[in-house]
């Protein structure tokens, strides 16, 4: 038997246990004497091998392998830890290969395996990194039985966080090339259990609704082939008991760590097993590996809960904000800013930005951020970019004096780019017209008025390079926000053969992360917040490189309460974007109470986009005061734990909480009001049972009290009526 910390391996006659453990989990593997890796458990710690649970049948039509006399054994019915194309198992792949004749079978078997300290990284990807040597890793050696092509799954086990990283790669020792049809970056093969699926659907400014479903005797498929992780779907899923909620029950959650076109396959199968497999879209994808050559593919993080929900997202929240955001701001606060997009679109110049900026100093605002037109030819969407150089006529003024005018008033100063966008009206296309993105003879099409620069492309990248970080030198820049308003469509790029253009979409990710790393390397003082028309975008890729991301264009508070919601579940509230802005509401028409906008955009980084000017006097002093707040409570809110205290989509309200050491802050807006109301009881949850609680009137509760008899809400009075409620634990 060999240990490390949390990776113990049992060799036992012809029979190898793998035994991943964290603090509240256990993920169990098999190699049997066949040299098949199999995949026995991921649930809570048992210290037992978990084998005796699976039933092997005799299932007619499917078939054995070669070298067994056994019809009970079958691929087609184990669980078997990386899925393979050809060879028996007729369950959704993890791997499809094309040989250099052609075949596209590939069998994989256990090899070797290695244990390493700390945490693997992968090469050109983003990945979880380790602090302090919190991690292990486990490498396991897969090979083909008839070709020398391997592949390495790689395990990074965080124990305290009770999280899981799982990536692969695949390497060619083969004399000729070949090429990956399909190349995931883990499978899960789950034996037991009546399951459920939540998963998180959505629409441009209606991203990461909440829906759940049971699995049956199908294929599920969530995904996106437009070239961004989408606003259509999250790369995330969750797969939960039936009574699995928020205090109770088994819950497996998993997140791509890749920004692109992505797919997770869910499969019930012939005997009541779910597997799963997820990574890069292979409806667009394929790589060419030539001799020696290897292929990485991007990680997923794993963790399991056999508390419910609300401890799964808190093991997501912890690893996200600890060991995948990066930088200065990846714990620190972040500046409550201003974006001057919903109070000026493209009709301003300096004047109007610094009338902005003048009144948002005077309450407390922290940044100034100018948004789109501000430069090249741009008065409407359909001109300049690309032209990433200061429009002086436009603004009045030169760009570099706007912005020490802007932090003369002690504000801090961002700027709106589209860098992966080029504008077919502008100087950037009429002299390299072949950096965009179209297909040779074929009318583009377009979205937005724009097309897609091929960032595939060095020369590219260096053009982008310089241009923003000249801007950001020149004007001493404290902040970006990186936009990209349409999906990739007539896909080409100049820089690959006809016979490898599927390539382009893994490779575009990775100019993308390419130039993200270079800027945080040669900036990093610098907060770089992502946007992909909202929320098109958030992914855990992403939040590598940029600590925040501008969650949803609908800013509408009802709205953002459902978006936020879905969003909860993996991602922390100090990486979502959340703004106030002004009535009736710019998406929705909706008008709702300044102090419910502001309640909702305080769960997350916060900020407004609105014209401060031509607000009330009362609405500044609240706005003044609500910044205060922010302020005061803004630790709790972006490192504190969190919990979702009802489900916005059944319920009349909109609650959650945030818990620390020393303090409890429950938030939210009730929706409705009616003549002679019921007071509603909210049970609160995460407090010391045993500890005094005191609310900012004085009164007084125990922790037990307050988690099982609960607390009344406020008698609410119109529509969207907020609530905050502040509690100090007492010593």
């Amino acid at each position: 038997m060999e240990v490390c910390l949390v990776i113990e391996v049992v060799k036992k006659d012809e029979e190898i246990i793998f035994n991943l453990e964290t603090k509240n989990s256990m993920y169990q593997m098999k190699v049997d004497k066949y040299n098949v890796l199999k995949h026995l458990w991921y649930g809570s710690k048992t210290s037992t091998d978990m084998e005796y649970l699976l039933d092997y049948p005799d299932v007619g039509f499917s078939g054995q392998i070669n070298e067994v006399d056994d019809s009970t054994y079958s691929l087609d019915t184990l669980p078997v830890e990386y899925s393979c194309f050809g060879v028996g198992d007729f369950r959704v792949p993890a791997i499809s290969v094309i040989h250099s004749n052609g075949s596209d079978a590939i069998d994989l078997r256990y090899q070797s395996y290695s244990i390493k300290k700390g945490k693997y990284s992968i090469k050109d990807l983003p990945s979880v990194y380790s602090n302090n040597d919190d991690c292990d890793s486990l490498e396991i050696v897969l090979k083909d039985t008839s070709s020398d092509i391997y592949v390495i799954l790689k395990y990074g086990v965080f124990n305290d966080k009770d999280i899981i990283c799982r990536s692969a790669v695949i390497r060619n020792e083969e004399d000729s090339k070949i090429c990956l049809n399909k190349a995931f970056s883990m499978c899960l093969d789950i034996p037991y259990g009546s399951l459920d699926i939540i998963h998180f659907h959505g629409r441009h400014a209606m991203e990461r609704q909440f829906e759940r479903i049971p699995i049956t005797h199908n294929i599920y498929e969530f995904s996106s082939t437009r070239g961004t992780s989408s606003h259509q779907e999250s790369p995330s899923i969750i797969i939960c008991d039936k009574n699995c909620n928020e205090e109770f029950g088994d819950c497996f959650g998993a997140t791509l760590m890749y920004s692109g076109n992505f797919k997770i396959q869910l499969e019930g199968d012939q005997l009541n097993q779910v597997r799963m497999v997820m990574g890069i879209n292979p409806d667009t994808f394929s790589w060419t590996l030539n001799h020696n050559e290897e292929f990485y593919t991007p990680e997923v993080i794993l963790s399991f809960s056999n508390e419910g929900l609300s401890k799964l997202s808190h093991n997501f929240h912890d690893i996200i904000r600890n060991n995948v955001c990066r930088g200065k701001y990846s714990l620190e606060s972040r500046p409550v800013l201003i974006n001057n997009w919903e109070a000026t679109y493209f009709d301003f110049d300096a004047f109007k930005i610094l009338d902005i900026a003048n009144t948002a100093a005077s309450l407390g605002i922290d940044m100034m951020v100018l948004d789109d037109g501000w430069f090249g030819k741009r008065d409407s969407d359909k001109s300049g970019l690309g032209d990433w150089y200061a429009n002086e006529d436009k603004l009045k003024m030169p760009l570099k004096d706007l912005v020490s005018k802007v932090k003369s008033r002690g504000t801090k100063f961002g700027i709106w780019f589209e860098p992966e966008m080029i504008s077919e009206d502008s100087n950037l296309y009429r002299n390299h017209p072949d950096w965009a993105v179209k297909i040779p003879g074929r009318k583009p099409g377009r979205s937005r008025n724009q097309l897609v620069i091929d960032i595939t492309r060095s020369d590219v990248r260096d053009y982008l390079y310089e241009s923003i970080s000249r801007i950001i030198k020149d004007c001493s820049i404290d902040y970006i926000k990186w936009d990209f308003n349409r999906s990739i469509s007539d896909v080409y790029t100049y820089s690959l053969s006809s016979s490898n253009q599927k390539e382009m979409g893994h490779r575009f990710v990775l100019g993308l992360y390419e130039l993200l790393e270079k800027l945080n390397h040669d900036f990093p003082n610098l907060l770089i917040e992502g946007c992909c028309g909202g929320g098109g975008r958030f992914d855990a890729g992403m939040l590598y490189y940029c600590p925040q991301i501008w969650c949803s264009d609908n800013t509408d508070a009802y709205d953002r309460s459902k978006i936020q919601y879905g969003t909860s579940f993996i991602f922390p509230i100090s990486t979502i974007g959340s703004h106030v802005s002004a009535v009736p509401n710019h998406q929705s028409g909706r008008i709702t109470p300044l102090s419910a906008r502001s309640v909702v955009a305080m769960s997350g980084s916060f900020g407004y986009e609105l014209d401060l000017n031509t607000l009330s006097d009362t609405d500044l002093e609240k706005i003044k005061q609500d910044i205060k707040d922010f302020k005061k409570y803004n630790k709790l809110i972006h490192n504190g734990d969190y919990y979702r205290l009802s489900n916005p989509n059944d319920d009349n309200f909109a609650l959650w909480e945030f818990v620390s050491d020393e303090e409890v802050l429950v938030q939210g807006i009730i929706f409705r009001s009616e003549a002679n109301q019921l007071r509603y009881n909210i049970k609160l949850r995460g407090l010391d049972s045993d500890k005094k609680y005191i609310d900012s009137n004085n009164n007084v509760y125990t922790g037990s009290a307050l988690m099982n008899g609960g607390i009344l809400l406020p008698k609410s009075s119109g529509d969207y009526y907020s609530v905050m409620i502040h509690l100090k634990k007492q010593y």
